[in-house]
């Protein structure tokens, strides 16, 4: 059996710290009650009938640009036009062009459909901003 050396230890003693004595632990303040539905006051109903209004008006101002965008993007990657989604787009987006479906032509038609139909979308997203803007200002 071999005697394997043991570590020096320091015994019982205590060692003195030069740290400075620490405070004794105090419990924090407790924190005020918070109301159960954060947000402030409680909205009228003539209030979320505006909000409904205001949703849906940006909601359908960004569909509308997004068949426009989708209809540019179809077309410039040259996608099927015998596909029955193509199509759907196509005819939504030629409707919902606001006639700047001629506006520009170039000498490329694939760019003449991505400006034109791009504007198109533009212009939707700032009708709708607009729109929705005014009918919240309207409300009282």
């Amino acid at each position: 059996m071999t005697d394997t050396p043991q570590p020096p230890h320091s015994g019982d003693r205590l060692v003195a710290s030069s740290a400075p004595p620490q405070p004794p632990l105090t419990r924090p303040e407790p924190r005020p009650h918070r109301p159960a539905r954060p947000g402030g006051p409680v909205l009228t109903v003539w209030q979320r009938v505006i909000g409904a209004l205001v949703y849906l008006v940006r909601l359908a101002s960004r569909v509308a640009a997004l068949a426009l965008v989708l209809h540019a993007v179809f077309t410039v990657f040259s996608a099927n036009p015998a596909n029955v989604w193509y199509r759907f787009v196509e005819t939504l987006a030629s409707t919902l062009s606001l006639g700047l479906a001629n506006l520009f032509r170039f000498a490329d038609p694939h760019l003449t459909t991505l400006v034109n139909y791009g504007l198109a979308a533009v212009v939707w997203l700032i009708i709708g901003s607009a729109l929705a803007s005014l009918i919240r200002r309207a409300a009282p």
